[in-house]
């Protein structure tokens, strides 16, 4: 299972200490203008190394773009993307080859393949995300070009969470920790600051917004938008919950107070054409999806990001033989993974929205929203 998608396809490939790691995107139109500047813009917002709040790893994370775009647009055949690993240290990892880290997937893909790469968690690890960002930053051109835009910021770290009142979109990439609340932001560079220096890690929630989205986007029953969103958010090792619109604090709530209003929004001259004036709701405490359909209101989801596994301090674990034993990992890790998580969730949130696009297209025979 390491291809994503129906129409528009992401095969992610390689191991976090391998060669190299990437993607093929497969589904893509041909004539898209694609140059291996637009994934690289957004490959720099995941890559290690971007501040002294993430990993010192440091990974250029430069795309090579090996098929698929001939003279600066797609083909249509198959894009494969590459990125090199340089900044491996494989030696960090040699005391874990026999033991299980608590958090991480070592006993579980054990289990299941019966053998594994404990070199940075191999299949497992972080930098598998690197192809997804590359496949999804293809997906957002494609997007953009509908009117589509999607944009991520860290919503929460530990107990410190944004006032709504505060946020600022233009903020988010002017501080290290991807808060569109810079007073918060403040709070939350601290926070992990101080969990770092206890040999420990913090966890976050991830907002994600797209905007733009035109209203028929999902396919009832079993390939419902949100579902979807909610298989390819959750696809990403840290994630552990995902709710959408008010989400759980719907359970607190009335109809009467959840259900949003439908209006007609611009002039109901019967003389202007229909295209002048639109539906929606008035709020969107559904987060823009009915009935596993989009509405045409922002679609709005939030990520649980779990603390980093990989910490410093001593923890109870077995080897491979159930001797009991401690471990303490080493090496260089992320403090809080959900800052770079966002961009992440970003590009999954485009690769569902690419595909449900292409496949409203092909349903209705004229582009969504046309």
């Amino acid at each position: 299972m390491n291809t994503f998608g129906r129409l528009f396809r992401v095969t992610t490939w390689g191991e976090s200490h391998g060669p190299a790691v990437g993607a093929v995107v497969d589904g893509c139109p041909p004539g898209l203008d694609l140059c291996e500047e637009d994934i690289d813009r957004d490959l720099r917002r995941r890559r290690p190394g971007q501040s002294a709040l993430t990993t010192a790893r440091a990974e250029e994370d430069r795309v090579r773009i090996l098929s698929g775009v001939f003279e600066g647009k797609t083909t249509g055949t198959p894009i494969s993307l590459m990125l090199e690993n340089r900044d491996v240290r494989s030696r960090d990892y040699d005391a874990l080859a026999n033991l299980f880290r608590p958090g991480h997937a070592d006993f579980t893909y054990e289990k299941k393949y019966g053998i594994r790469d404990h070199r940075g968690s191999g299949r497992a690890s972080g930098r598998e995300t690197a192809g997804r960002v590359a496949g999804g930053a293809i997906a957002r051109k494609l997007l953009a070009a509908a009117g589509i835009r999607i944009i991520g910021y860290t919503r929460r770290i530990g107990e410190i969470e944004i006032d709504d009142a505060r946020i600022d979109l233009d903020a988010i990439e002017r501080n290290p920790v991807r808060s569109p609340d810079p007073i918060a932001a403040e709070a939350m560079a601290k926070h992990i600051e101080e969990v770092r220096a206890a040999g420990d890690s913090a966890g976050g929630i991830a907002e994600i917004l797209a905007e733009g989205v035109p209203p028929g986007l999902g396919d009832p029953v079993f390939g419902k938008l949100d579902a979807d969103l909610a298989a390819a958010v959750v696809s990403v090792g840290a994630v552990k919950g995902v709710e959408f619109g008010d989400g759980f604090a719907l359970a607190r709530m009335r109809g009467s107070q959840s259900n949003d209003p439908f209006i007609a929004d611009g002039t109901r001259d019967p003389f202007i054409p229909r295209t002048d004036w639109r539906i929606r709701t008035a709020t969107n405490h559904a987060g823009g999806i009915l009935g596993g359909i989009s509405t045409g209101m922002p679609i709005v989801l939030r990520a649980v990001v779990k603390p980093t596994s990989s910490i410093s301090i001593a923890q109870r674990t077995v080897r491979r033989d159930g001797t009991p034993t401690t471990v303490r990992v080493e090496g260089r890790h992320d403090p809080a993974i959900v800052i770079r998580v966002v961009p992440v969730l970003e590009a999954m949130t485009a690769l569902v929205l690419a595909d449900a696009w292409l496949a409203q297209r092909a349903l209705r025979g004229r582009d969504p929203g046309a």
